[in-house]
């Protein structure tokens, strides 16, 4: 019977994933994330399991950060699709270009925990006061999903099966992190090409110990100074105007992390961000 050791830890935080996307009802699913209704049956048998799935609390500047990463990609869509449904309904899709996903997360059972310290007549005014601090009950979760990064074969990238795939744990892991970190720091600062080449740059770094400007270009989809189709049209309408820009800031960012060579991975964040932000934020198209 294969492990879902890692599935069931996370849906005893977060309950909605016991039910199941496939035959449960969005209505359903805001009963338990906005009511806090658990599920009359905590079933996981919708879940396959993996022994590549695990979880981890991840240090990062802005505090820590559960990741999970799900090593099947059908639990992978079915965990994604659970957290959203009471938001966008258990039925949507998740792209196949999708491999991490970052949630804030109500975790109801923290809350429970919490009030079955106090007389049943003070509960209320005692759950006021614990939701009025977010942090008591909303969490930051990272879910990833294992495979080849930006779906890059890891042929095109110069290695084995194996070896590429943990060396694309890594860097989708340090790219959602990053984003998490933007997030926290920089609430108001949203720029989506700027935000994904900081996010792989601090990825290739943290996986490699250096910034590799042709394998970021594989992931982006250009080949020398031309786009030939990948993921910077997820960013960007004009992915053919872009291309001439993003090419000139990968060679700074090359230039920073070079530079920087020794620092911590999130340690280049606030640079990349300043350098992007001076040279190159007015010349991207956008959308």
């Amino acid at each position: 019977m294969a492990d879902i050791s890692v599935l069931k830890a996370l849906a005893e935080d977060y309950p909605q994933l016991y039910l199941n996307p496939d035959k449960d009802t969005q209505d359903e699913y805001k009963e338990v994330v906005l009511r806090g209704i658990m599920p009359k049956e905590k079933k996981l048998d919708h879940y396959s399991g993996d022994e590549a799935d695990k979880s981890i609390i991840a240090d990062t500047p802005a505090g820590q950060v559960r990741v999970v990463t799900i090593g099947k990609r059908q639990d992978f869509e079915l965990v994604v699709r659970g957290l959203m449904a009471a938001k966008n309904g258990p039925s949507e899709e998740v792209p196949a270009s999708q491999g991490a996903a970052m949630f804030t997360v109500f975790n109801w059972p923290r809350i429970n925990r919490h009030l079955e310290g106090f007389p049943e007549e003070e509960r209320s005014t005692e759950f006021k006061r614990f939701i009025s601090v977010k942090e008591n009950y909303i969490d930051m979760l990272v879910v990833l999903s294992r495979g080849p990064y930006s779906n890059v074969d890891g042929a095109a990238a110069g290695y084995g099966p194996d070896e590429w795939l943990e060396l694309s744990d890594t860097i989708r892991r340090f790219h959602e992190l990053t984003h998490v970190v933007c997030r926290r720091r920089y609430p108001e600062d949203i720029d989506p090409v700027r935000d994904e080449l900081v996010a792989d740059a601090v990825g290739i770094y943290a996986a490699f110990g250096f910034f590799d400007v042709n394998m970021e270009k594989l992931f982006l989809g250009i080949t020398g100074r031309q786009y030939t189709g990948g993921r910077l049209e997820n960013y960007t309408d004009e992915p053919e105007k872009t291309v001439e820009t993003v090419c000139d800031a990968l060679g700074r960012i090359k230039m920073i992390i070079d530079e920087k060579k020794g620092a911590e991975p999130f340690d280049l964040i606030p640079e990349l961000m300043k350098e992007y932000n001076s040279c190159f934020m007015q010349s991207i198209p956008r959308d």
